[in-house]
């Protein structure tokens, strides 16, 4: 007699599934391995079109989805015209669903029910080194705060735990905390 396994859901977060893909993934590394893609197109000015579309993940080729376009630009006083966010905004973007994500679900693999997470970042940037005119004034951002407010009926202890655990396990959190190698090159085709 076999017994089907009940899916287990907290926070939407299908944990039953969760567990399974950290067992696969323990008897083979390989399925952990991703690449994500972007592509970027200027258009005019300070605005830029940017696509997501496939990625390799889980040992093969993902182009199931929709192409997914971000409108990049800068505002007026930046000399764009508002057609999108900028690239410094979507990097908090980034960071916000990441870290949001890695909490979420992390709360739901210790069977924590979260009622509600919200997050408020902002960054300090000081455009003089983007501009040239000084070689001190760092040329991206000089810190980055990231609040939460969690809704959950736990102590704020636990709550202090999530946001570590968020920071501990989100790739875009440590990519920007402790920065990666970033290669860039003419591509010459």
């Amino acid at each position: 007699m076999t017994t089907k396994t009940e899916t287990k859901v907290i926070n939407g977060v299908n944990v039953t599934m969760l567990f399974e893909t950290i067992e696969a993934i323990k008897d083979n590394p390989e399925i952990s391995k991703f690449k994500f893609r972007a592509t970027n197109t200027w258009q005019d000015g300070t605005y830029n079109r940017a696509t997501v579309k496939d990625f390799y993940g889980a040992l093969q080729e993902d182009d199931t989805r929709a192409p997914l376009h971000f409108e990049i630009d800068e505002p007026p006083v930046l000399l764009g015209n508002n057609q999108g966010a900028n690239p410094v905004e979507y990097l908090l973007v980034g960071l916000s669903g990441c870290l949001t994500t890695s909490m979420v679900a992390h709360a739901a693999a210790r069977g924590i029910k979260l009622k509600g997470v919200q997050s408020r970042l902002e960054g300090e940037l000081d455009v003089q080194g983007f501009l040239g005119l000084s070689e001190t004034i760092p040329v991206g951002y000089k810190n980055i705060r990231v609040s939460f407010k969690i809704d959950a009926d736990i102590t704020d202890r636990e709550k202090e735990e999530l946001i570590e655990m968020a920071q501990k396990y989100s790739p875009v959190f440590n990519s920007v905390a402790k920065p990666v190698p970033v290669h860039v090159e003419l591509d010459k085709s």
